[in-house]
């Protein structure tokens, strides 16, 4: 493939929305009751769960603070409409934010709205809380996407690690986003040992450790190796062919079908830049997302998004391949192309999401407390699977 001087323009918002719901993700709850464990029998009471909640949770923040030099800072549940920085999610704006207007008394109340992700907000925060190059912060991340089909890995109730660490332009590049990504590896591999050892009743050979080691796979690349697979189903198929952990690069590029490996907003993550594949292969983006084999589940496992940041360049291009320039006007992305804000890396690490793995669960939630359909309540419970109330 040649290296492109300029990217290809995007699909269309529907054609790019059909590449990411692409695959063998479930959107019915009789599709639900095929996949979820016929054979599952939690290896913690729900007490025990609590327990071992609460310690591996901390081991994980603090593993993420001393490995990514990392303090811990206050994040924001509601944030004002005209600052730009709610995260839509994707690109064609479907999963719209809960919206509402608040400030008794005020001729002009305020628009605010529920947090979606904090991505846009934690780089704002660099600047608030004073961040040096090299330093950063990670925050307990709680919202609501209210746009979800809710199944045993998605829920309406977001909590996460996010966080964002200010880094020089020199960093920009693959090889740092490497380390930092076997960073946040090594201390997810950590917390798994350590909840082993803590907790013997999680051993069970039915369930194999997490591999030490991630492979890393370039979106464009497990696009070459299954061409006639949509992206879940490439991505199944990489873990249980080729790694049961992978670091896949690249999302949110158009690929050589058409589409995107998955659609990603345009105003965070940089994935239009150059870059080159171990094989010596033009590739693009400094992005990507760890994803697992969860035994216990028997399906792909989604931990965590994370990105170099746009420039003012790469933002303003990425705006431009999506048709959404128009908010090059909102306050956050004006600090961007008025350089107010620094360079950064960041991202978010799913904390139900994590700790369901560590943990062996079939369901996140038993280790998260949220709404949930009452047809999956049943098929939980006819699976021995019990969702905390």
């Amino acid at each position: 493939m040649k290296a492109a001087t300029h990217p290809p323009k995007s699909k269309s918002n529907a054609a790019a929305k059909k590449a990411d719901l692409a695959g063998p993700g479930v959107s019915t709850y009789q599709e639900v009751a095929k996949v979820l464990p016929t054979d599952y029998r939690s290896l913690l009471d729900p007490k025990e769960t609590q327990i071992a909640l609460a310690a591996v949770r901390r081991f994980i923040e603090d593993g993420l603070c001393r490995e990514l030099n990392l303090i811990r800072v206050e994040v924001p549940l509601i944030v004002d409409e005209e600052s730009g920085v709610n995260d839509y999610l994707d690109r064609d704006g479907s999963r719209t934010p809960i919206g509402f207007r608040c400030g008794l008394g005020l001729k002009e109340p305020i628009k605010a709205q529920v947090v979606q992700a904090a991505t846009k907000w934690k780089r704002m925060a660099l600047r608030q809380f004073g961040m040096k190059l090299g330093e950063g912060l990670v925050t307990d991340m709680r919202a609501v996407r209210k746009d979800y089909f809710l199944d045993h890995d998605h829920s309406a109730y977001v909590d996460q690690w996010d966080w964002e660490k200010v880094i020089s332009p020199e960093q920009r590049n693959l090889k740092f986003l490497k380390e930092t990504v076997r960073g946040i590896w090594r201390v997810i591999k950590g917390a798994e040992d350590f909840v082993l050892r803590e907790f013997p009743k999680l051993r069970n050979d039915r369930y194999p450790p997490l591999p030490k080691e991630l492979t890393f796979v370039h979106a464009e690349e497990m696009l070459d190796r299954y061409p006639d697979l949509p992206r879940k189903q490439r991505e199944s198929k990489f873990l249980q062919e080729v790694s049961p952990a992978i670091f896949i690069i690249g999302i949110g590029w158009t690929l050589q079908d058409g589409y995107p490996h998955e659609m990603r907003a345009a105003d965070y993550d940089d994935w239009v830049t150059p870059t080159v594949s171990d094989s010596g292969k033009p590739m693009h983006g400094l992005n990507g997302d760890i994803l697992v084999w969860n035994p216990v589940t028997r399906r792909r496992h989604e931990l965590t998004s994370m990105g170099v940041r746009v420039t003012k360049e790469t933002l303003r291009q990425q705006l431009e391949m999506t048709d959404q320039l128009h908010f090059l006007k909102l306050p956050y992305h004006q600090a961007i192309l008025n350089d107010q804000i620094p360079l950064s890396i960041g991202g978010g690490i799913g904390q139900s999401r994590t700790t369901m793995l560590l943990l062996r669960k079939a369901h996140l939630g038993e280790v998260s407390v949220t709404v949930w359909p009452k047809e999956l309540k049943e098929i939980c419970r006819e699976r021995n699977i019990v969702t905390i109330e």
